[in-house]
């Protein structure tokens, strides 16, 4: 009976790691493709579209397509742009957004419960139709820089970082998983005479790492593929992120060459973010013992 009971669990590993290998293929693929593509001439790129060779890096292989990436487009500098643009509001998303859960589930004030309703609506609100009156408020706004004062915010980074710090999905994020901590914890240190912000930075944060790599993930994706609003508010090319680098390579002669070895250095800071946040993912997990 041992040995059948054994046998079986083998047998769900092996079925159970068949397919997460498949899947994990099939996600893999893309990417290979897209490396693959970045190292050939347009004519054997879509040549070997028809067969596996479209995987493999067969025929004739160099790094060409990178450099003229490079020539026809300032790529290092799209590429600083949204990093600087997606690292900034993603910290101060996480900051913001916690702390306004933290209000909203542990601390009793009135109107809360309306509030945090009228947050979650927006998430209905497609943002398409609030983009032409986000773009006119933006356009007046003040700024104190190195400069002195000046009126609107456009072609610049705090006109892509500060409309989108907080929003109603993140602060949603933190909201239900702050729900689910011991409220023991709190009434425990409020009774020990700690404040709130104390209460917020020793106790609460401390136990967020999992919804704060979450978080994070999500907001990093969000801002790193936006599009349409900077093509909106920034015209000049010094402050341009990736995405509206794109349209570089589809002006005048379009080598998909370019474009997939474009596309493969624009990856890279979205797989090194991934798999940093996956690392401090599974060290929290392990850290605070949270499951599931």
């Amino acid at each position: 009976m041992a040995q059948i009971t054994a046998d079986n669990h083998g047998l769900r590993l092996v079925v159970r790691y068949t397919v997460l290998g498949l899947i994990a293929l099939m996600f893999v693929f893309p990417l290979v493709f897209m490396l693959m593509s970045s190292l050939k001439p347009d004519a054997q790129l879509l040549s070997d579209t028809r067969s596996l060779r479209a995987f493999l890096p067969v025929g004739d292989i160099s790094l060409d397509n990178y450099f003229d990436a490079f020539r026809r487009a300032p790529v290092g500098l799209f590429i600083f742009n949204s990093v600087v643009v997606t690292g900034i509001t993603v910290v101060l998303s996480l900051m913001v957004c916690s702390a306004a859960a933290f209000a909203f589930v542990f601390v009793d004030w009135r109107g809360r419960e309306l509030v945090l309703t009228l947050i979650l609506a927006t998430l209905i609100v497609p943002f398409e139709t609030i983009a032409i009156p986000l773009l006119l408020i933006a356009s007046k706004l003040p700024w104190l820089g190195l400069d002195g004062l000046s009126y609107g915010w456009l072609n610049s980074y705090q006109v892509q970082i500060i409309p989108f710090v907080a929003d109603g999905l993140t602060i949603f994020l933190f909201v239900q998983y702050f729900k689910d901590l011991p409220g023991e914890l709190i009434e425990a240190a409020r009774v020990e005479g700690a404040s709130w912000w104390q209460v917020y930075r020793r106790i609460v944060m401390p136990l967020a790492g999992p919804v704060l790599a979450t978080a994070a993930i999500l907001k990093f994706l969000a801002m790193y593929n936006q599009y349409l609003w900077p093509l909106m508010v920034v015209q000049e090319e010094t402050y341009r992120p990736v995405m509206v680098g794109l349209q570089y390579f589809f002006q005048l002669n379009r080598a998909w060459g370019e474009i997939m070895a474009y596309l493969s250095l624009i990856t890279v800071p979205v797989l090194a973010f991934y798999l940093f946040l996956q690392r401090a993912f599974i060290a929290s997990i392990a850290s605070t013992g949270v499951k599931g």
